[in-house]
């Protein structure tokens, strides 16, 4: 028996099969590039669900934790810590003027948000409380983001589901404006949906919805947990929500800079710890002074040694202006993508914003993933016929293309 193989036979005895695990021991990564227990290297395409926004064992990521770890790992909550500050200010300098809460994921920034929507919804007459999210969305796998997804399949076996929301279809205005009444206390939406499918929001939808909650008096809460981080080639996704001058009525309000949607509340994981566990939840200042001391909380959530690395991660993009780089790469690959002809005939569409790609196909494959491993290429699959591609939004042109033709062996051989 292999080496291999006795890792995978212990891991089965030893770990919870919760997740549907590949026959791969995967033992070092470097840049894009990844490499197994036998040796074998791979273009990573995916990027540790997107995680890994700047690669694997960056060097400015691994010095700012070693510098770090020689100083303080953590203290808790009870003290201020200048990396928690530094990053809040990346934050308000990227995104809108607001102040944060640290967690460890996007599952619990989520949860922070809702929690948050919902003091404030005390405030009114009736108390407001429920909140409506989108069909196909996904917002996490405890009790009550399950209840906020828009997926069956998330929620089968763990009925009955917690009360208070509810999901209507991505676009539609009018069911939106009929599921928000008098006791709706948010409305939830990712700028793109990943999970689902990488499905964009209509730029017109969010601009309505945006109205329908001033209007209402509604928290619009933001999941970029996907979307944050400079991957669709803004730093956040709701970025791309601009109004043109022929777009009609509807005025944005001041919760707006200039012409961008702007949320009440952002939540943020995944790129923004740069495959730490790092978690945010990002609120307007006259929201966020709702969460009073006892309301919420975090032990290990912002601890210095996570704060560092995400400071660096924003301090990174920033300086080698990696959105840019993330658009522009987007770009092209979609475009390749879709005038490839060997591939055209098994493509249904291919849509995304930046490093944030999904191409759709028109039958589910089978053993999808396991096939790109064998090209050289790691990829992902969701909503069973959409291939995933999010790489570290720093990959070069030359790995993109090397990739990218990978891709395209992998989808041409199905």
């Amino acid at each position: 028996m292999t080496d291999t193989a006795q890792i995978i036979d212990h891991g089965k005895e030893v770990l919870i099969g919760n997740y549907a695990r590949l026959p791969v021991v995967m033992v070092r990564g470097q840049g894009s590039h990844l490499w197994d227990s036998e040796s074998k290297e791979y273009l990573d395409l995916f990027a540790g669900f997107g995680a890994c926004v700047l690669g694997h064992c960056h060097p400015e990521l691994l010095a700012a934790l070693n510098e770090q770890a020689s100083k303080l790992w953590q203290v808790g909550n009870t003290f201020y810590s200048t990396p928690q500050i530094e990053f809040a200010d990346h934050l308000n300098r990227t995104a809108f003027k607001g102040q944060a809460f640290f967690c460890h994921s996007g599952l619990e920034a989520n949860e922070a948000a809702v929690k948050l929507a919902r003091l404030k919804g005390q405030l009114a007459t009736p108390k407001r409380w429920k909140v409506v999210s989108m069909n196909k969305s996904f917002h996490g796998r405890s009790l009550a983001m399950i209840s906020a997804t828009g997926n069956p399949a998330v929620k089968a076996g763990f009925e009955p589901m917690v009360p208070g929301f509810s999901q209507i279809d991505l676009g539609d205005l009018e069911g939106l404006s009929a599921a928000i009444d008098p006791e709706t206390a948010a409305v939830m939406i990712e700028p793109i949906q990943g999970e689902g499918g990488m499905n964009p929001v209509p730029v017109e939808f969010a601009i309505e919805l945006r109205r329908l909650c001033d209007e209402r008096g509604v928290t619009l809460i933001f999941d970029e947990v996907w979307t944050g981080g400079g991957r669709t080639g803004k730093w956040f996704g709701h970025q791309h929500f601009t109004r043109n001058p022929g777009m009609g009525a509807g005025a944005l309000t001041n919760k707006n800079a200039g012409s961008v949607v702007l949320p009440d509340i952002m939540t943020l994981g995944k790129a923004v710890g740069g495959g730490t566990p790092v978690g945010v939840m990002f609120a307007r200042a006259e929201i966020a002074k709702l969460l009073v001391p006892g309301k919420h909380g975090c032990t290990l959530g912002g601890n210095p040694l996570c704060m560092a690395v995400a400071k660096t991660v924003f301090d990174v993009i920033e300086r080698d202006k990696l959105v840019d780089h993330a658009a522009v790469l987007g770009e092209y690959g979609m475009a390749r993508l879709k005038n490839e002809r060997t591939i055209a005939s098994k493509i249904a569409n291919i849509r995304g914003k930046g490093l944030m790609i999904g191409i759709e196909l028109k039958e589910s494959p089978d053993r999808l993933v396991e096939k790109g491993l064998a090209q050289g290429v790691a990829i992902n699959l969701t909503a069973k016929n959409v291939i995933r591609l999010a790489p570290p939004i720093n990959i070069s042109r030359q790995e993109w293309d090397l990739g990218l033709d990978r891709v395209v062996q992998t989808i041409a051989a199905l």
